[in-house]
């Protein structure tokens, strides 16, 4: 397993850390305990959570994650070993049942990072992360940015000086976002400079060979300020394995169970999909590794989030790893999305 810096801290994370979303709706705790144990047997020593999860969000499941992960931290006795990440949620009617709805103020911060430590049956979280902007701007696959002229937002210098207070406490080791935008790091990273506030290490933000808008603006700034990029989805919620392809959906699947995650099923993401499991299985690849291993393997990323519904599936993110790709491979990935990624020539 190779281990990259996180940020400018003095921490250093596997290059694969495991998702935790489907723990406590498609994964028991039994499951999700096997998958931390054979995760950790295989080097890997980052988990990433959140407040919200499990997904598909809602209030009679929501922080049953993190209590999972805290008993498993109860039963091994290895808290320390464990760079543990997780995240608080930001507004939106979708999750009301949150403290009434969350923002990123002092008094919804403090409780969210107090309740996360409660569940998680800890002292304290090594990267703690805001889980999308406390602002109007475009994510979750928005697109067509409109102001909005009646925006109730909390501003990024009075939720950075909270986090400070977290860091401070002990409660925190290091600060990152999450479904952010260049302008938003570049407001985090000018407030810390200049008022010598704590400085993002991360963002956590979807990356996948469906979707590359992170190489546009962001990926820049993870290389030029050391924000590396913690990929989500890199499978494009298992759209890239190819199951989805032709034929009836797998029985038991996430998108079969949640159709709201389709997003990458429209007509051109299926052609791109086509063509690189095509692209795979010529040069005797097996599409999910190429898929993960692209990712991993981009510059500007510090770790790859995998995500497993079984442990089989977990066994092939694994072994990602050992997955080399050639010149030809990668040249062909390119051709690929210059085909795809707009919809005229």
């Amino acid at each position: 397993m190779e281990y990259r810096q996180l940020g400018r801290t003095d921490m250093r994370v596997s290059a694969l850390c495991l998702g935790t979303m489907t723990w406590g709706e498609q994964n028991t705790q039994d499951e999700a305990f096997e998958q931390m144990d054979r995760a950790v047997a295989a080097g890997i020593n980052f988990l990433d959570t959140a407040e919200l999860y499990p997904v598909p969000p809602k209030a009679e499941t929501q922080g049953r994650t993190e209590t999972i992960i805290g008993h498993w931290f109860k039963s091994r006795g290895c808290r320390d070993k464990v760079i543990l990440a997780t995240k608080a949620a930001g507004p939106g009617d979708w999750v009301s049942y949150i403290r009434g709805g969350p923002r990123f103020n002092a008094k919804h911060l403090t409780q969210a990072l107090n309740d996360s430590l409660r569940r998680l049956q800890t002292d304290y979280v090594d990267l703690y992360q805001l889980h999308w902007p406390d602002r109007n701007t475009n994510f979750f696959g928005r697109l067509g940015y409109e102001p909005d002229p009646d925006e109730q937002q909390t501003p990024i210098l009075e939720t950075l000086e909270v986090l400070a207070d977290f860091v401070k406490a002990g409660k925190v080791r290091a600060i990152g976002l999450s479904n952010e935008t260049p302008w938003g790091v570049s407001r985090f990273l000018h407030y810390a400079e200049s008022l010598g506030l704590p400085r993002v290490a991360s963002i956590q933000n979807p990356y996948n060979l469906l979707n590359r808008t992170f190489e546009v603006g962001l990926a820049e700034f993870a290389h030029r300020e050391q924000v590396g990029l913690l990929a989500y989805s890199p499978l494009a919620f298992g759209v890239l394995s190819g199951k989805y392809l032709g034929g009836p959906w797998p029985e038991g699947a996430r998108i079969t169970l949640f159709k709201r995650f389709s997003r990458y099923l429209n007509a051109q993401g299926i052609a791109a999909t086509e063509a690189y499991v095509k692209l795979a299985r010529t040069h005797g690849l097996s599409p999910v590794h190429m898929a993960l291993q692209f990712v991993t393997t981009r510059p500007f990323v510090t770790s790859n989030i995998i995500g497993a519904t079984t442990l089989a599936q977990l066994e092939e993110n694994l072994a990602s790893l050992d997955t080399e790709l050639s010149d030809e491979v990668l040249q062909g990935i390119e051709e690929i999305h210059e085909q795809y990624r707009y919809p005229c020539p």
